[in-house]
């Protein structure tokens, strides 16, 4: 090994300790929000994952929990290492990947470099590799257990293997190489699907080394490489197991033999083939097909990763989704058919309207000795006058709808054009979606709050304040809110530039290279906003997808510094040359970990995990907690099946409730849990029937009871079943008006009603029903609360929205991070409140029971999120509920004692003017207290975020405030609303000072 081959890979390694180092360093040590709880408590217990599951990642993870040796509350923390090393080893591929792109560039393909020549290739493969590290995107990735820093992982390997055969193409043995990127590849497969996105880059490395460049030659290589990417995504992928599926209905339906025998056997077939078609190509000197052959061998075993799955769903552990565990369950868990499609190049707009559906095929479902059909798969055909080609305005969802005519200037009720779809995709699918991610990494980004085209939410800046006005409006009077968040990273440029420089210096020095590298960007960022179609409100920023992009670019960086070598080079001598572009382009890592570390830095906060614990501390023992989105429910996965913490709690997510697999679940013991109380057998909700139960009005007299509802819902008879117009029966619901019958003395006795509140008691719950039918999740709700007839607690976490309360929030009590359902009405509540209180139960939990995970802690060094900010004001509301309560029985001191407590707990964020309602209202209860300094404190606090707010509103122009009108007038009005309430509790110097303030944004604002 030469001198500089050890240099090299000395270099790559200090590059992956720097990256592992820092990753470590800033790393949440729980775990947070998103699909993390969820992957932490698969990983530990070797569990099932949401569609389409990540086996190999879960394999991989589990070894790092092991290294906890014991002590769970230390899991998380080896769980999110595992991520922080898979990144750091990304960058030791980067590394070397740009040390062999620069090698070229400078010396050749197998030129030696002088020592000047290898200071400036580990110049630019440091620069670019710590360019990455400190990257937005990939930095966020990497401190948390989620699947996209092993992805990356994956595909860095990758990108350097093919790197490695070039070097190598023209000696024996050289397509080992090829064998190693599709095992890789098959490998990723086990991960996530992004790394396939390669492939097109790959066949052009091949092709370039290979062949003699021609344009019909590069259409050739774009062709072979979409089309093996086609191949492995929709025929290997799916294709293997769809056969299987087909196989395996013969071999069980019609030849009666056991479940999996077709699988065998088609197992057998696929070996056998690749066997015979190897021995084929080496007789006759099929090089190219057996390499072909060899690799797909390599990417099938990679794949079968996969089997973990099934072997796991047949295990059927607590966490099983869509419980895999035969052939068919299996190829809808990896086609994620309960997503349903989008349509990409030729399909609806979004005023079509379904004329007619295709019926593709029957859903199979296991049954006790064969296949059953559960249904049929039905794809609608839309109205061909509202199709159009490249579709990217599909969804029809109302403020799906509200964003395109507003983003497109669409009048309402005209359809869009196709040059309508297409200014779409540019501007908001690769503009918003795409572009402002890119230049979040390499020019700067605004802050952290999700954006939707305002000028105020997640847009890239630069921190040139000219440039950015062009964009955003005057940058000289910005609000603290963008200024003073964490996430305001001023990159001034600096990234993009040097990557800029790279790239055409690389296209100059090395076009086919260059190319390469232009195609994985490609293939990584716009093909993924291609493919996906987004529409708007996505439920959170997607800038992870396209991380492989922003990986080729830091190539470019990289390269940057051979651009700048050679400029200085004709300056000074060579080797003051190669230090010096080494060093001045070390400013833009440098800048970005500056700018970048307080926003990604997750040390020391606990907060989604005491967040989940809170919630399960609102519940009483052996309660049925019920949530509804990943965030309510994965870290509650994550503290119960990981921490151990009050697994007598039964989680039941809403969501899920609407499938067979999750019902059948229920049904069990899940760790201290006693089974769900349900009235169906599992024939009931299986898939395909009464999946949606329609309403039809049968003119009943008075409420029904709940129960006899359900039997009604759930029994056989045709004369409980309505008769479609394609001559199906199907069940229904009788009636929208409901009762639930109350046991006095049994609610007295299991403590779900104090004695002291006996008289509250209802003898039935009325209510009714909101919607025109009922889906399944919302059957097996109701059937859950009539079957379990006031045995266990029953609750519903905060967070889960209206709708699905389904008529019952009037017998809610707040508890803290659950209502309980309890047989008595709530009462009068002011709007954005759910349930009654009751003063000592909301006490204890907020106060002594539940924790804040540190949220407030070190002098306020600990990073909030978007996610962390909206439960700051969930929290926040529930603070309120409880002081109010305790004002409303007059309790002051009470009502001073909580909100002090929310205070020290809870950091004093503010992220829009409508959450300043409830410091205000809080403010007041400060007052009522006689607590008049700390009133004080918050009025001023609330007055002066909104007057800062006002201010930069006023500065932007008459053509921008339009979009902020609703924020101007609440503003003005809290302000109005300050100064009544100071007035009124006689604080007459702040309120002078209230008035001065109001009247000088009113001013401004032209308001009399």
């Amino acid at each position: 090994m030469t001198n500089y081959s050890n240099q090299n890979n000395l270099l790559g390694w200090l590059s992956f300790i720097i990256a592992t180092t820092v990753y470590t360093l800033t790393l949440e040590p729980t775990a947070s929000f998103w699909d993390c709880g969820e992957f932490i408590a698969a990983a530990y217990k070797m569990q099932v994952v949401h569609q389409p599951g990540a086996p190999l990642f879960l394999i991989i993870m589990n070894l790092f929990t092991n290294l906890a040796m014991g002590d769970v509350s230390m899991i998380a923390f080896w769980a999110n290492f595992c991520s922080a090393v898979c990144s750091g080893l990304t960058i030791l591929f980067l590394f070397w990947t740009i040390s062999a792109l620069s090698r070229k560039i400078l010396v050749g393909i197998n030129g030696e470099p002088t020592n000047t020549q290898s200071i400036a290739i580990f110049g630019s493969a440091m620069i670019g590799a710590l360019a990455y590290t400190f990257s937005d995107t990939f930095w966020f990735s990497a401190v948390e257990a989620e699947v996209y820093a092993m992805s990356s992982l994956c595909t860095a390997i990758v990108f350097w293997a093919i790197l490695k055969w070039d070097r190598v193409a023209d000696e024996p043995g050289a397509n080992r190489w090829l064998v190693f990127i599709a095992y890789v590849m098959g490998l990723s497969i086990g991960v996530h699907l992004l790394n396939l996105l390669a492939i097109p880059a790959i066949v052009f490395v091949y092709y370039f080394r290979k062949y003699e460049v021609s344009r019909i030659g590069v259409i050739k290589a774009a062709a072979i490489g979409i089309l093996i990417l086609g191949f492995v995504q929709y025929g290997v992928i799916p294709g293997v197991v769809s056969i299987a599926a087909k196989f395996d209905l013969l071999f069980v339906n019609t030849f009666g033999l056991p479940f999996g025998s077709g699988v065998l056997v088609w197992a057998l077939l696929v070996i056998g083939g690749i066997i015979a078609g190897l021995l084929y190509t080496v007789k006759h000197q099929k090089v190219i097909a057996n390499t072909a052959l060899v690799c797909l061998t390599f990417i099938l075993i990679g794949y079968g990763s996969y089997a973990m799955i099934v072997l796991r769903a047949k295990a059927d552990p607590n966490l099983n989704n869509s419980h895999p565990d035969n052939v068919f369950a299996l190829l809808s868990y990896l086609n994620r058919e309960q997503y349903g499609d989008t349509p990409l190049f030729h399909g609806q707009n979004y005023k079509a309207k379904v004329v007619d559906e295709k019926v593709e095929g029957n859903v199979y479902r296991k049954g006790a000795k064969k296949y059953e059909i559960a249904g049929v798969k039905r794809k609608p055909i839309y109205d061909p006058k509202e199709s159009t080609l490249f579709p990217r305005m599909h969804s029809n969802q109302a403020d799906h709808v509200n964003f395109y005519q507003s983003w497109a200037n669409i009048p309402a009720g005209k359809s869009p054009t196709f040059a309508d779809n297409l200014g779409f995709f540019f501007t908001y699918q690769v503009g918003h979606m795409y572009f402002r991610y890119f230049m979040w990494n390499f020019a700067g980004r605004q802050n952290d709050v999700q954006g939707h085209g305002s000028s105020v939410e997640g847009n890239w800046i630069s921190g040139i304040k000219p440039i950015d006005a062009l964009r955003l409006g005057k940058q000289n009077e910005l609000p603290k809110s963008i200024t003073q968040n964490k996430a305001n990273n001023q990159f001034y440029l600096l990234p993009l530039i040097l990557g800029l420089i790279g790239a055409i210096y690389h296209f100059k020095r090395k076009p086919t290279d260059a190319w390469i590298v232009s195609l994985l960007i490609f293939f990584t960022g716009v093909a993924i906003i291609v493919y996906l179609n987004q529409s708007p409100f996505q439920p959170r920023e997607r800038d992870y997808a396209f991380a492989g992009s922003f990986y080729a670019f830091a190539i470019w960086i990289g390269i940057g510094v051979l651009a700048i070598y050679e400029w200085l080079n004709k300056k000074i001598n060579a080797k003051q040359a190669a230090i010096a572009a080494t060093a001045i382009s070390l400013i833009v890592p440098t800048l970005m970990a500056v700018e970048g570390w307080d926003d990604h830095d997750r040390s020391n906060r606990y907060i989604t995990r005491d967040i989940a614990i809170n919630y399960l501390e609102s519940c009483e023992p052996n309660a049925i907690l019920f949530t509804m989105g990943d965030n309510d429910t994965y870290p509650l996965w994550y503290v119960q099946e990981v921490e151990g913490i009050r697994t007598d709690v039964r989680v039941v997510n809403l969501s899920l409730l609407g499938t067979d697999w999750y019902n059948l679940r229920q049904q069990k013991m899940m760790n201290d849990s006693e089974p769900v109380p349900t009235s169906y057998t599992q024939d009931k909700y299986v898939a395909g029937v009464r999946d949606y139960v329609p309403f039809f009005d049968r003119q009943l007299a008075g409420s029904v009871e709940l129960k006899d509802v359900m039997d009604f819902i759930g029994s056989d008879s045709r004369a409980a079943q309505l008769q479609t117009q394609g001559g199906e029966f199907v069940n229904y619901l009788p009636t929208k008006n409901l009762k639930l019958t109350v046991d006095k003395e049994k609610v007295l006795a299991n403590g779900t009603v104090k004695q002291t509140d006996a008289d509250k008691i209802v003898s039935e719950l009325n209510w009714t029903f909101p919607k025109n039918g009922l889906f399944k999740n919302d059957l097996m709700f109701y059937n859950i609360i009539a079957a379990n007839n006031w045995e266990r607690p029953i609750y519903l976490a905060i967070t889960v929205p209206n709708s699905a309360y389904l008529g019952l929030e009037k017998y809610f009590r707040n508890d803290g991070f659950a209502y309980r359902l309890v047989p008595y009405q709530s009462g009068e509540m002011e709007p954005g409140t759910e349930g009654s209180v009751d003063l000592d139960i909301l006490y204890d939990n907020m106060i002594n029971k539940f924790t804040w995970g540190n949220i407030n802690g070190a002098n306020g060094k600990v990073y909030i999120d978007p996610e962390t900010n909206r439960m700051i004001n969930v929290i926040r509301n529930q603070f309120y509920q409880l002081a109010k309560a305790a004002a409303d029985a007059g309790k002051m001191d009470t009502v001073a004692i909580v909100l002090d407590k929310m205070r020290a707990e809870i950091p004093n964020t503010q992220n829009s003017i409508n959450f300043t309602i409830r410091k205000f209202q809080m403010a007041e209860l400060y007052y009522k207290a006689n607590k008049l300094e700390r009133g004080n404190d918050m009025i001023t606090e609330t007055a002066d975020y909104i007057v800062d707010e006002l201010n930069y509103f006023n500065s932007i122009g008459v053509q921008r405030q339009r979009m902020f009108m609703e924020d101007i007038q609440l503003g003005f009005s809290i302000l109005q609303e300050l100064v009544r309430i100071t007035e009124r509790y006689e604080q007459k110097e702040l309120n002078e000072k209230l008035n001065a303030q109001l009247k000088v944004v009113q001013a401004k604002f032209g308001v009399q």
